[in-house]
């Protein structure tokens, strides 16, 4: 894991590394272990305030249900007897991940008497904080999904559980193929926790019900996708708003594999709204009320959306029909081409090495169309869907 040519600064000698690298495995055994005392062991003795701080977490986690828990160390600056450490902890969900999550953490150490402690423990600049950070974690299983929450009623976690459980299968029946069929969802105790979760300003989130964070995996595995959940906006929908929530996100985790950097947004967003209003027959006005009123004022969008139109500070009209218009766009393929042409389409814009070119030619390929003429359907279907 480690080489002191690439891992380290020219002063830290491989003896020092190594025996960083064996207090942190230390560290990580008592995590899986839940060995309090050999968790503790790794801080230094006469941190107060760490010890008590690093206890609550480790208390905090106590009903996740890890399978692994590791830290990969990476750059050591030493001087003197104390050292700053570049640290990956990487870990992993029983029962549910089979790539690990991976979170950058900035550690201090400090080395006494040959033998070196953790003194201080944060996550790295521009990392985010850990759900079991925030407070402690209360788990409930459901038949497809894990729902792990802070500062929540664990009736409300179970009706997570229950509305993500019947996500699964309708993401399922609409994306056939392999993926892991289970979801890990994160509830926080605010919006405000939500944006700690994400490393990023809360307020870009405000009326935002869910989001999927996830990292591309190694071939041969899936990705480790957590659905976000901000539990104020969450908690002002209705029993079918919640439904086409997490139906959406589920479709993020579900399609992870398949979506890179050449997947534009409206086709990823697009698809993942068309998979959550699928089968449910809600009026189409209704699930596009933004893009019906430009449509009647006789505002047809030009193109399709681009990726800034997605931004969450473009304001909520403008990104309320940027998701219609994807929406739309996956809704044309699937009625005028048929559903698996809309998935190998997916499938193969997602390929794509680079976003240039990408969607060009899966449309050639998959739909036999140009850009040109399908943005031409996408105009006249957008008419006939909502000008009505």
């Amino acid at each position: 894991m480690l080489t002191a040519s690439g891992c380290t600064a020219p002063e830290t000698s491989d003896t020092a590394v190594r025996a960083i690298q064996r207090l942190l495995d230390g560290r990580a055994a008592a995590v899986l272990g839940h060995d309090r005392g050999g968790y503790l062991a790794a801080l230094a003795p006469g941190a107060t305030r760490l010890r008590a701080a690093q206890l609550k977490e480790f208390q905090n986690l106590a009903q996740v249900p890890l399978r692994s828990w590791e830290y990969r160390l990476g750059k050591v600056r030493r001087q003197g007897g104390r050292a700053v450490a570049e640290a990956e902890l990487r870990y992993r969900i029983d029962g549910y991940d089979t790539a690990p999550v991976t979170a950058p953490r900035t550690l201090e150490l400090a080395e006494r008497d040959g033998r070196w402690y953790v003194t201080a423990d944060r996550a790295a600049k521009g990392g985010a904080q850990q759900l079991w950070q925030q407070g402690e974690v209360t788990a409930v299983r459901g038949s497809r999904s894990l729902i792990l929450g802070v500062g929540q009623d664990a009736e409300r976690l179970r009706a997570l559980a229950a509305t993500a459980d019947r996500a699964v299968p309708a993401v399922s029946d609409a994306w056939p193929g392999s993926w892991a069929g289970r979801v890990v969802v994160l509830v926080p105790r605010s919006l405000e926790a939500m944006g700690s979760l994400l490393g990023a300003p809360a307020a870009g989130y405000r009326g935002i019900a869910a989001v999927t964070t996830g990292e591309r995996a190694a071939a041969g595995t899936s990705p480790a996708d957590r659905v976000i959940v901000n539990p104020e906006a969450y908690g002002v929908l209705g029993d079918f708003g919640r439904s086409v929530v997490l139906t959406h996100e589920t479709t993020h985790v579900a399609t992870r594999a398949h979506t890179s950097a050449a997947t534009p947004m409206w086709l990823s967003e697009g698809f993942a709204d068309w998979v959550a209003y699928r089968g449910t027959g809600h009026p189409t006005g209704q699930a596009a009320p933004e893009l019906q009123r430009a449509i009647r004022r006789g505002e047809v969008p030009a193109a399709l959306p681009d990726d800034s139109d997605f931004a969450f500070g473009a304001g909520a009209d403008a990104l309320a029909r940027a998701y219609e218009g994807g929406w739309l766009a996956c809704e044309l393929i699937a009625a005028r081409w048929g559903e698996k042409r809309l998935t190998a389409f997916y499938r193969a814009v997602g390929e794509g090495q680079h976003r240039a070119g990408a969607d060009e030619k899966a449309l050639n390929d998959v739909l036999g169309t140009t850009p040109g003429e399908f943005t031409v359907r996408w105009r006249d279907y957008l008419r006939e869907r909502l000008g009505g």
